[in-house]
């Protein structure tokens, strides 16, 4: 008797980051309106403008960095996106959170939703433009991500109240020639596109950029509005370490978190003996080693996470990436100092140099060399 064989139902291919549009892996889920944590006067002015029905085509979110304007804009164009937004009993838009588009946004895949970022230059059609080196959003993104598909009709658009959303994060990266360029689309969008440009330097945008747009502004969240976020966060920080998150990130929840997962108060531990004999005039030999070591060793490890996660991800941007932190810790370091009369110069001195060394860092100056010039600013009598 024959052996009787029997055929196993192939198991449906597991999606992977490869499936998903590039700009859709720039952004985490929606979490609700409701929930962006202490900026009550910056939601109610979104709530009222989907309430009136007259939804001015470009916007400008503005304030400092960290403080929930991209998390606003997703949350806002995940409600824009959905036929199922309406008022609630109090009068505010909410949408349903299990509905079809909630679930393509979660998933990655809405079609009318696009997040244009300067990681995308990776992804770029046009193998030169690949190249670059992440420290700006050029032209040819604004171009390929925004100018172009805004001028297509929108493959949803079922009641919504817009039919396609763009975010442009880190707005002011966006060179004088690609501003130039998304000027026209700006103007004279297609039927139902809406623009939001995310930034934290508003004066980087042209004026024309400017007058064309609904500004929106973010502040720094209050002492309980920063308590309530990084009490929800389940952290499990000692004491001295939440302090010092606190203080670094200034009433920005972004700042807290990225600051906690990369471990900063680890770099803070490590560099702050020698830095602080350094602001009081003490020259430090190796404190540029030690910051250029920590900022490579980061960036060497964030490269790796991006392999396993099957993105591809620059050393060169993620080098940038490390120096702004370690540039950021720096000045926020000399910050407490410009209210002491004793300590203002040499605090202003400190901020100085990590100014300098941040215009260093767009040049082909090695990164310990732009530490090691950072560290004789700090403490150059």
């Amino acid at each position: 008797m024959a052996k009787k064989t029997t055929t196993r139902k192939k198991a449906p291919k597991r999606k992977t980051v490869q499936d998903k549009r590039p700009d859709m892996m720039l952004y985490d889920p929606p979490i609700g309106l409701d929930r962006v944590v202490g900026q009550s006067r910056a939601i109610e002015v979104l709530q009222r403008s989907m309430q009136s029905g007259r939804l001015h085509h470009a916007w400008i979110f503005h304030g400092p960095q960290g403080v929930g304007k991209f998390t606003a804009a997703v949350s806002w164009a995940a409600m824009l996106l959905d036929p199922s937004t309406a008022p609630d009993l109090n009068g505010n838009m909410v949408c349903d959170p299990d509905s079809h588009t909630q679930q393509l946004i979660r998933s990655g895949t809405h079609p009318d939703l696009f997040v244009i970022r300067k990681e995308l230059t990776p992804f770029a059609k046009d193998p030169t433009v690949r190249n670059n080196k992440q420290r700006n959003i050029p032209k040819a993104i604004v171009d390929e991500y925004l100018v172009q598909p805004a001028a297509l009709a929108p493959t949803m658009n079922q009641g919504s109240k817009v039919g396609k959303v763009f975010i442009v994060d880190e707005a002011e990266l966006i060179g004088l020639e690609g501003q130039n360029s998304m000027l026209k689309t700006l103007e004279e969008p297609g039927p139902g596109t809406l623009i939001i440009l995310v930034t934290s330097s508003e004066d980087r945008l042209l004026p024309t950029i400017r007058s064309r747009c609904q500004r929106v502004g973010f502040l720094p969240l209050d002492e309980d509005a920063m308590r309530h976020w990084v009490n929800t966060q389940q952290l499990d920080l000692a004491p001295e370490a939440h302090h010092w998150y606190t203080q670094y990130a200034a009433g920005a929840p972004g700042r807290f978190a990225q600051a906690v997962e990369s471990d900063l108060y680890h770099w803070h531990t490590q560099i702050d003996p020698m830095l602080s004999r350094s602001m009081q005039g003490e020259h430090q030999a190796g404190l540029g080693a030690l910051m250029s070591s920590l900022i490579e060793g980061w960036a060497s490890d964030w490269v790796k996470k991006g392999d396993k996660l099957g993105e591809n991800r620059s050393k060169e941007a993620a080098n940038q990436k490390a120096a702004g932190m370690m540039l950021s810790l720096i000045a926020q370091r000399a910050h407490p100092s410009l209210s002491d009369d004793r300590k203002r110069e040499r605090a202003l001195q400190t901020i100085d140099s990590v100014t300098r060394a941040n215009e260093e860092l767009t040049t082909n100056v090695s990164m310990k060399m732009v530490m090691e010039h950072l560290v004789a600013g700090i403490s150059d009598h």
